[in-house]
């Protein structure tokens, strides 16, 4: 008799998206996203707007992703949600949906970390890494360096001390009049501008931790003396020399992180990783150091259920339910 496959749908409403995502045995079958565009206007998230976009957006999506699919409720075996980091309204959403679908249904609930499944995104397509291997997590929320020994065992090498690399890369972006989401615009410029063009500060900041706020303030700082003329007639220029500076705090960590643990296994996960010069600054390095590079498709770098539901694969195989008592908790991190 043929063993019964398993089915797990998958929701992810950290922040901004709403998506689901339907795996089938380790495959993913369907991924649908519906992004938020009641943001731009403001430079950034606003949790309030976010938590009701997700409102209103839930039910087509997970209704879509199932279609996509072409599995029925009734064919599945379990609901992941991510339970956090993230907006607490955004994750409310998420997780009340799921566990009422999982008690309508009475099947197991699946709680994921997002950063956990940020990570785990390399393992929806091919080229997939084997374990151990180092992954450098970027986002406009988190900036870690994680040892990744198997699925469910990840140990924090190093992370920021204060803000994201994502959120430096917005803050530059909203002080020289770009919009939001501004880490893709200045990707953009900076493609056309002279990465030595300005200096800006790198700080030292323990062994393999990172500090993100200084080079805002730098930057800031730099913005005013210069005046606003001067940056729009030099944006490229100020774009390409800032996310120069940000790739090489990066990089310089993660080279060290690499040669301390003796891997030449090394991947990018989170939105960050989708930046073309990290990308491009990462394909010299692996020449350069012998490394064997991960980075997932686009699709998989930005926020997106197919990663919750490729973690929530592993952690079913484990066994690793969650009670349907339990509640989201926005300020997780991979120590939790």
């Amino acid at each position: 008799m043929e063993d019964k496959k398993v089915t797990i749908l998958a929701i992810e409403s950290s922040c901004d998206e709403t998506s689901a995502s339907v795996i089938v045995d380790g495959i993913v079958k369907s991924n649908v996203i519906a992004g938020q565009d009641v943001h731009s206007k403001y430079g950034g998230v606003v949790p309030e707007y976010a938590s009701r976009a997700h409102q209103l957006h839930i039910v087509p999506v997970v209704s879509e992703a199932l279609k996509n699919a072409g599995i029925n409720q009734t064919d599945l075996n379990a609901i992941a949600y991510t339970k956090g980091p993230g907006l607490l309204g955004a994750l409310l959403v998420g997780h009340s949906f799921a566990k009422g679908m999982a008690m309508g249904l009475g099947i197991p609930l699946i709680a994921v970390n997002h950063m956990q499944a940020h990570i785990l995104a390399h393992f929806i397509e091919e080229p997939k890494p084997t374990f151990p291997f180092l992954c450098l997590t970027v986002s406009g929320g988190h900036t870690q360096l994680v040892w990744v020994k198997s699925a469910t065992e990840l140990e924090i090498v190093g992370e920021t001390t204060d803000d994201a690399v994502g959120e430096a890369f917005d803050k530059a972006a909203k002080i020289v009049g770009l919009g939001y989401p501004g880490g893709p615009l200045v990707d953009k410029y900076a493609k056309q501008g002279n990465p030595k063009a300005f200096k800006f500060p790198i700080p030292e900041v323990g062994e393999f931790n990172y500090s993100f706020s200084g080079i805002k303030t730098a930057f800031l700082y730099f913005a005013k003396e210069k005046g606003a003329a001067f940056l729009q007639e030099n944006l490229a220029d100020v774009c390409a020399s800032m996310q120069y500076t940000l790739i090489e705090m990066l990089m310089k960590k993660l080279i060290k992180a690499a040669k301390h643990l003796g891997t030449t296994q090394v991947a990018i996960a989170g939105g960050v990783s989708a930046n073309s010069g990290l990308r491009a600054r990462l394909a010299l390095e692996a020449e350069k150091q012998g490394w064997q590079v991960f980075i997932p498709a686009f699709e998989y770098c930005t926020d997106n259920a197919a990663m919750v539901a490729m973690t929530a694969h592993f952690l079913y195989e484990e066994g690793q339910f969650a009670s349907l008592s339990e509640s989201p908790m926005p300020r997780l991190s991979l120590k939790d």
